[in-house]
């Protein structure tokens, strides 16, 4: 099989994704239609089946989708380092965006034009949240009953506590993958960070210190490592450790640095970076962002030569099932936690039914449209 159909460069091909990091919007959907259309069908840098087996592993591995596809074609072209060159060039433009985002956000958080804009943003990313989960509901779950009865359950619970527990993450994957492919279980450092600069750890509750850093870096590694599905799946995970585990933002901040995501290109997991910035500055951002993306990059990286031999594994797609079916379920259980203090008021609830109504109903309005336009009435609500 031949690998490329026509001839490319690397650093052609290091500016395609860097211009998919710095222009790309949708999500992962999104983001993957556009390589599948512009590498296998436009430029023909990608075999169609060489995609379709990175499709493949990035569905089947946690994380975020897009960032793990894109590593995958990296290694395709040009094995350890092509991956990782890949890699940072589809995530750099959106987190340097993000990150001077944070810098305004902390400078500037006191502006009433900017908190005006924030009380229309977060009724339409409720809204959004609910079209995202409706998506995974219907293209995750279908009509399997287990699958169903564990999306129920795991909804309860984060609904309920308000919090989502890794532990349901790792029974549904457990339960899904004794009931669908029976098998029988078989056997199976401390870093220094006191030397960086007071400013460079600086979010909004001052500056932090090494041990914060460290409760950063390997909280967004777990969220990177045990999360299926992609783009705001994530959030239920990372509500429960940054506002109800950690105490690090409140809901309102959580819920701002959920609407950068959507208003910024690139994958939507960068809001982790986003978040990190909030808490502990720049430095604070990096970390978050190298925790999150570290395990899918590993993931693919170590995996890619290898992946074929599981693929197909009833027991590992079994696995992958349950744990996606809890995270769908999670995401749901969280739009009624966040819901409840995003949409408090009659200005709210009328955001929240017109971002309902454009991502139901006009579903090629994109979402930093939606964004933008909630702001837009949020300050003109508080104006008047």
């Amino acid at each position: 099989m031949k690998s490329i159909d026509r001839p490319y460069s690397w650093p052609a091909y290091l500016r395609y994704f860097l211009r998919l990091g710095a222009v790309g919007f949708g999500g992962p959907i999104a983001l993957t239609g556009a390589m599948q259309r512009d590498l296998v069908d436009e430029r023909r840098w990608v075999h169609e089946e060489e995609f379709k087996e990175g499709l493949a592993l990035a569905q089947l591995a946690p994380g975020p989708l897009a960032a793990q596809l894109s590593i995958y074609l990296g290694w395709l072209k040009g094995g350890f380092v092509g991956g990782t060159l890949v890699g940072v060039a589809f995530v750099l433009p959106s987190f340097l965006m993000v990150l001077a985002l944070a810098w305004l956000y902390i400078s500037y958080q006191g502006l009433p034009w900017l908190q005006s804009a924030f009380y229309g943003v977060g009724a339409a990313v409720i809204a959004i949240i609910v079209g995202s989960a409706n998506k995974l509901v219907r293209k995750t779950l279908k009509k399997d009953g287990l699958l169903w009865a564990i999306f129920a359950v795991s909804a309860a619970v984060t609904a309920v506590t308000k919090k989502e527990f890794l532990e349901v993450f790792i029974i549904s994957g457990l339960v899904a993958a004794a009931v669908k492919a029976p098998f029988k279980l078989g056997g199976v450092g401390r870093a220094n960070l006191a030397f960086l600069p007071m400013g460079w750890t600086t979010g909004l509750g001052g500056a932090q210190d090494p041990a914060v850093l460290k409760d950063i870096l390997f909280f967004f590694a777990k969220a990177g490592a045990v999360v299926f599905g992609s783009g705001l799946a994530i959030v239920p995970f990372l509500h429960g450790g940054v506002v109800q585990g950690h105490h690090w933002l409140n809901e309102r901040q959580f819920l701002d640095a959920v609407a950068v995501a959507m208003v910024t290109p690139g994958p939507v997991v960068i809001t982790v970076a986003f978040i990190g910035a909030l808490v502990a500055g720049p430095v604070g951002a990096l970390l978050a962002a190298v925790g999150v993306f570290l395990p899918c990059y590993l993931i693919v990286i170590l995996a890619a030569p290898y992946y074929k031999r599981v693929a197909g594994n009833a027991r590992i797609k079994a696995l992958v099932d349950g744990v996606t079916a809890a995270a769908v379920g999670a995401l749901t259980g969280a739009v009624w936690v966040l819901g409840r203090r995003a949409v408090f008021d009659l200005p709210t609830a009328g955001i929240f039914v017109l971002g309902l109504l454009l991502v139901f109903r006009f579903k090629r309005v994109p979402e930093p449209a939606i964004i933008g336009l909630a702001g837009l009435l949020g300050i003109a609500l508080k104006a008047s």
